[in-house]
């Protein structure tokens, strides 16, 4: 398996693993399935905030993808990110997700960032267990704020702190 920088190239693959996230889990919690055009506008604005999307491909099949983006709209979060790592059905369980959230916790470190979030449902206890292997610590649970297939869904927030707190010139 390869980690690697995503390319424009990759769009599609990606698309067809996340549309199937959005129709078949509660990982992501739209209702309709995105199209190409909306995955080239997400891949054009992680590269313009500069922050990295990460794919994991094995024989040229794309197995899933990992990112970092804004945590909150607001200056006072610009030190704090959020993950996703999405994983291709038939690849889940192979440590992919292991593999993609390396380059993400190195990637924040490197732009200097000091903490990264993970919003997940609070029933899915694979990925709350791999955010944990990494030392994420649960710091928020949410009760019945999404809906998707039906039910009310529980959002639990896990946070890794990755830099210590430090006084930027300027600022009192």
């Amino acid at each position: 398996m390869q980690i690697r920088q995503a390319t424009e190239a990759d769009l599609p693959a990606i698309l067809i693993i996340y549309n199937d996230i959005i129709v078949n889990t509660t990982a992501v919690w739209h209702d309709e399935p995105h199209s190409l055009q909306m995955r080239q506008e997400w891949f054009n604005q992680r590269r313009q905030q500069g922050f990295p999307i990460f794919v994991a491909v094995e024989h040229e099949q794309m197995l899933g993808f990992s990112t970092i983006g804004p945590f909150r709209p607001w200056p006072g979060y610009r030190f704090t990110v959020e993950n996703s790592v999405y994983v291709a059905a038939d690849s889940r369980g192979k440590g992919v997700a292991n593999a993609l959230m390396h380059p993400l916790i190195e990637a924040a470190k490197e732009l200097k960032l000091h903490a990264i979030v993970a919003g997940i449902e609070a029933e899915n206890s694979a990925s709350i267990a791999l955010h944990k292997k990494f030392g994420f610590e649960e710091v928020a649970h949410f009760k019945e704020v999404g809906f998707k297939f039906g039910r009310w869904m529980d959002l639990k927030f896990l946070e890794l702190v990755i830099a210590p707190p430090q006084r930027f010139e300027g600022e009192i």
